[in-house]
């Protein structure tokens, strides 16, 4: 399955909402996620553009690879695999014990939708401020998906340049001072 994805950081989230909500969007949750990162013993997800997490929200928890970006489009682009798991503090003990090490963690307030099917997301992130995330997984062609993330982009008002980069990546970036 192919994760196709717009982020575009905003000011304030409140316009998307109400926007949403005026457009009859599908209300789907709210919530604290918790993404505990992952890496490797033998590579560095970082270097190799892969991420192994476990989600927490809630009583819930979800394992999720994903695989290097797609290069040529303005979307991000990637394979994910995802695995619901009971108890996403035994799946970090496990993943332990088998050499994976903790190495980073996000944190966010997400209220998510359905919009003409795609998930539309306004999340608050700790340490970085306001994202709107459009996001379709696929096994079908790309271009169809990226066609149905630009029509609900600008169906909702989102404007502005495409983040390629995960919140990880945005957050390891902050922390080294290389983001402005």
């Amino acid at each position: 399955m192919m994760e196709i994805e717009a982020k575009v950081q905003v000011p304030d989230l409140a316009p998307f909402h109400n926007r949403l909500t005026v457009l009859g969007a599908t209300f789907v949750s709210r919530g604290l996620q918790r993404d505990v990162y992952f890496n490797a013993s033998d590579r560095d997800f970082a270097l190799t553009d892969e991420a192994l997490r476990v989600r927490h929200e809630g009583s819930r928890a979800l394992l999720t690879y994903k695989g290097p970006k797609e290069a040529g489009s303005g979307y991000k682009a990637r394979k994910e695999v995802n695995v619901q798991v009971d108890l996403g503090s035994a799946c970090e003990e496990l993943l332990t014990a088998v050499g994976f090490s903790p190495s980073a963690e996000v944190r966010k307030l997400r209220e998510e939708y359905r919009f003409r099917g795609v998930s539309v997301a306004l999340d608050a992130v700790d340490g970085l401020g306001s994202f709107v995330e459009i996001e379709v997984c696929t096994d079908g062609p790309m271009e169809s998906a990226m066609n149905l993330i630009s029509h609900v982009q600008k169906e909702i008002g989102l404007a502005g340049p495409h983040i390629r980069e995960s919140y990880l990546e945005l957050l390891e970036a902050t922390r080294s001072g290389d983001r402005s």
